[in-house]
C-alpha cells in the first residue's frame, strides 16, 4: 500500500507545481501567490512521501490533499484535480488496509 500511495504523492507533487502556472496564467492569480500556494501545496505530498513509514508521512499525507483542494479557491479547475486526486488516496487507503487485514486474518 505504502509503495502506491507514495506513487500518487509524487504525482500530486507534479500536478501541483503544474498548477502554479496555470494560476498565473489563467486566473491571474499573482505571482508570489501562486509560488508560494503551489509551492506549499507541492511540498506537503513530498515531504508525506518520504515519511510515510511513520505517522507523521500519514498525518502530512492527508492534510497535502486537503491543501491540493484548497488550490481551488485560487484556480477553480484545482477542484476537479484535487478532488481526483483525493478520490484515489482515499480508494487507495481504504483498500490497502482491507488488503493488508485480509492478508493478516490469514
Amino acid at each position: 500500500m505504502i509503495k502506491t500511495v507514495s506513487l500518487t504523492l509524487i504525482f500530486e507533487v507534479i500536478v501541483c507545481i503544474l498548477a502554479m502556472p496555470g494560476m498565473i496564467q489563467v486566473s491571474d492569480v499573482a505571482i508570489p501567490l501562486a509560488l508560494g500556494a503551489g509551492g506549499v501545496a507541492a511540498l506537503l505530498p513530498l515531504i508525506a512521501a518520504a515519511t510515510l513509514r511513520t505517522p507523521l508521512g500519514w498525518v502530512l499525507a492527508w492534510v497535502s490533499q486537503i491543501a491540493c483542494l484548497a488550490l481551488g479557491l485560487l484556480t477553480p479547475w484545482m477542484y476537479v484535480v484535487g478532488g481526483a486526486f483525493a478520490a484515489l488516496f482515499v480508494v487507495e487507503f481504504v483498500l490497502g488496509r482491507r488488503i493488508e487485514s485480509d492478508t493478516a486474518a490469514r
